[in-house]
């Protein structure tokens, strides 16, 4: 069977004269006697760093976990990402596309187009603070720990701006009682801007703090607080993630796991080297990603035992190329805690197909 470099090479052999009369333009990565640069407006999709969530990287534990019980770990629960290359010249797109398994993709698929530089930022904190309070929800829920609400940040010019301050904890909402960030997210999402939302926080006493409601700007007529919230252990538990930078999302269901299997005696890899991606919600679904193929190649490459797949990316991740690797199909955290005692067991498991 030709690999899809070589059917590539064919395909561009049998257009070699109009490759030929626009190989000028290939070579060229500006305008001649202009600093306008010829980049094309595309991406290519790679595999990525495959990080073990378990260990340490330059010296700082990937996922730290301080309490009271911590256990040793063992075997592996490596988080897997995508590598990403912009700003390429048309040689350089043409050559990934023919050379690799890289997937070509519209720029704008990647990075929104429609948003500032200072937009994308800040989009990317709220969805790496969002993941990460969801991996200590679950994790927690999982282990059957109480948790509660802290507030990450308050955002410029939000409407809860001079009136909650970072490391507020938010005990109720309206007067009820709430304990996860997505429980005070779903009284806002009833509400216009405009209206006014009463919260009780703890900043030292107990406070009530009223706050007129803003817009926000990326959905018109959605009612806006301005802050980003945080869930965290109320007992003496602290659980920081260290590598928001590359994991993101998608590295939710990896840092769930880690931080169980520190603060549970029972040892969930079976000393197995298991790698995965999918994103976490507090109640322990696992949702799917993007460029799966690509995860489960670097981690086949890093050679993982087994890849925790979500459900929903089965049917592209069971067609990718990944050898003797199993490809569980997983929609829950209790369901990627059972695959992985049962495999380490020598028991079947559900698999991709």
């Amino acid at each position: 069977m030709n690999s899809p470099a070589s059917r590539r090479v064919r395909t561009i052999a049998w257009g070699a004269i109009p490759v030929v009369l626009t190989g000028a333009l290939v070579s060229l990565d500006h305008i001649p006697g202009t600093d306008v640069s010829l980049t094309v407006p595309y991406a290519a999709e790679g595999p990525g760093p495959t990080v073990d969530t378990l260990g340490e990287v330059d010296g700082t534990q990937v996922v730290d976990v301080q309490a009271p019980n911590t256990y040793d770990t063992d075997g592996h629960l490596n988080m897997t990402t995508v590598s990403v290359r912009t700003n390429m010249t048309l040689a350089q797109a043409l050559g990934r596309w023919m050379m690799t398994d890289d997937t070509i993709v519209p720029i704008d698929t990647v990075i929104p187009q429609n948003m500032s530089d200072k937009e994308v930022e800040e989009s990317n904190k709220q969805a790496f603070t969002q993941s990460e309070s969801a991996a200590t929800v679950a994790a927690m829920d999982y282990l059957h720990l109480p948790v509660k609400i802290t507030i990450a940040e308050v955002m410029d010019e939000g409407a809860a701006q001079g009136t909650l301050k970072k490391d507020d904890v938010i005990t109720a909402v309206d007067g009820k009682e709430v304990s996860e960030p997505g429980e005070v997210q779903d009284v806002i999402k009833q509400k216009s801007p405009g209206d006014k939302v009463t919260l009780t926080v703890q900043r030292g006493g107990k406070e009530q703090e009223e706050i007129e409601l803003g817009e926000n700007p990326k959905q018109k007529g959605q009612a806006m607080l301005g802050i980003a919230m945080l869930s965290v252990p109320q007992d003496d538990i602290k659980v920081k993630y260290n590598l928001q930078d590359i994991g993101g999302p998608s590295a939710g269901m990896m840092f769930t796991l880690a931080v169980i299997d520190k603060l549970n005696e029972e040892d969930l890899t079976g000393g197995k080297f298991v790698a995965g991606t999918g994103t976490i919600q507090e109640d322990g679904k696992v949702g799917p990603i993007g460029g799966i193929q690509h995860k489960i190649a670097a981690a086949h490459e890093a050679g993982a035992e087994l890849f925790l797949a979500p459900k929903d990316n089965c049917s592209e991740a069971a067609a990718s190329d990944h050898g003797d690797m199993p490809i569980a199909e997983v929609s829950t955290l209790d369901e990627a805690v059972s695959t992985m005692k049962d495999f380490a067991d020598g028991k079947d498991i559900k698999t991709c197909q």
